[in-house]
C-alpha cells in the first residue's frame, strides 16, 4: 500500500512509520516544513489551511495521527482552540484534499480517544457507548466527525480510539518516572478512576491492522486488562522497587495544571475495553500491564 502519515514524527507516528516500512508499504509523510518535500514527503501546514496538491494522488490509505499535546500545558481558552485546530480543523482540511484526489484513497484511520466517553466510573464501555461530557469528550466527537465526512467520497473509515500509549519515552511516562525513582510516586487522589493503556507496540500494530482489515467506525485501542490508576501505581513502584505509598492530592495536579485539565487527563475514569478489535480478531502481544512495565524499564 501507498500510504500518507499525518503526525509522523510523534511517538506513535514515527513508530507506525517504522513498521509500515519494513513491512513493505512505501510511507509518504506529511510535514510542515516546505523544504522537507521529497518524494516520500508532502507539505501541509492545518494552521493556513495549504497542503500540497498532489498529496493524495495514487494513495492507498491514509493514517491521520496530527494533534497538538493534550497535556503539554494549561488549558487557556487560546490553547483550547489551538488542541481543536489541531484536530478537527486539520481533519476537515485532510478529508477535503483526500475527495479531491483524481481517486480518493480506500481507507482513513483517523485518530481519537477514549477521552471520548468522559469520566464514567466504573461503567464498562465498548464502542457502541455513548459520549460522556466536558471538553475531551466534545473535542474527540467533533474529531471523529470530521473524520467521518470521508465517507461521502467512498472512503472506508476507522476511528482510532487511543487509550494510554505505554512505551519507555512516553512522555507521560518520563514525568512520573523521576518522582518514583525518589520514591516520591503515589496513587493520585484514591487512585480507583481507570486508566486504559496499550503498549506502544500493540499500538502501532493495531494501526496497521485498520489500514488493511476491512474494519469501520469507532474501535478502542487499548489493551484487553486495564488497570486502575491504583493499580498502574503499585506495578510502576514495584519494578523500581520503590515505595508508592503516599497518595497524591487532587489538589496538587490541579496546581500545577489547572483543574479543568487535571480533572479530565489524570482524575477521569474510563474503564474501556477493544471488543471491536478483539472481535476481529486483533492479538495483543501485551494484554497485561507488569510484565510490559517490566520490559519496557
Amino acid at each position: 500500500m501507498r500510504v500518507v502519515v499525518a503526525g509522523a514524527s510523534g511517538l506513535i507516528g514515527s513508530a507506525l512509520v517504522g513498521h509500515l516500512n519494513s513491512a513493505g508499504h512505501q510511507v509518504i509523510r506529511l510535514v510542515r516544513d516546505p523544504k522537507s518535500r521529497a518524494e516520500e514527503a508532502r507539505y501541509w501546514n492545518p494552521a493556513t489551511g495549504d497542503i500540497d496538491d498532489d498529496a493524495f494522488d495514487g494513495i492507498d490509505g491514509v493514517v491521520n495521527l496530527a494533534g497538538a499535546g493534550i497535556g503539554d500545558r494549561r488549558w487557556s481558552e487560546r490553547r483550547k482552540r489551538e488542541l481543536r485546530q489541531s484536530r478537527v480543523n486539520a481533519t476537515e482540511l485532510l478529508v477535503e484534499a483526500m475527495a479531491a484526489a483524481s481517486t480518493p484513497p480506500e481507507v482513513l484511520v483517523a485518530g481519537s480517544a477514549v477521552g471520548f466517553y468522559g469520566d464514567r466510573g466504573d461503567e464498562v464501555l465498548d464502542e457502541q457507548s455513548g459520549p460522556g461530557t466536558g471538553f475531551l469528550s466534545a473535542l474527540a466527537a467533533d474529531w471523529e466527525a470530521a473524520a467521518a465526512e470521508a465517507q461521502n467520497a467512498g472512503t472506508r473509515v476507522a476511528l482510532a480510539r487511543t487509550g494510554l500509549v505505554v512505551a519507555e519515552n512516553a512522555p507521560f511516562l518520563t514525568r512520573m518516572l523521576p518522582f518514583f525513582k525518589l520514591g516520591l510516586g503515589g496513587p493520585l487522589g484514591n487512585g480507583q478512576q481507570w486508566w486504559p493503556w496499550i503498549a506502544l507496540e500493540d499500538q502501532v500494530r493495531a494501526l496497521a491492522f485498520l489500514l488493511e482489515s476491512d474494519m469501520s467506525g469507532p474501535v478502542n485501542l487499548c489493551a484487553p486488562n486495564p488497570v486502575t490508576n491504583r493499580e498502574f501505581t503499585r506495578a510502576l513502584a514495584s519494578i523500581l522497587r520503590r515505595p508508592a505509598a503516599l497518595a497524591v492530592p487532587r489538589f496538587g495536579p490541579r496546581l500545577l495544571l489547572g483543574r479543568e485539565l487535571a480533572d479530565e487527563l489524570l482524575f477521569s475514569s474510563t474503564r474501556a475495553h477493544p471488543v471491536a478489535l478483539t472481535g476481529s480478531g486483533f492479538e495483543f502481544r501485551h494484554p497485561d500491564l507488569s510484565p510490559m512495565l517490566k520490559e519496557v524499564l
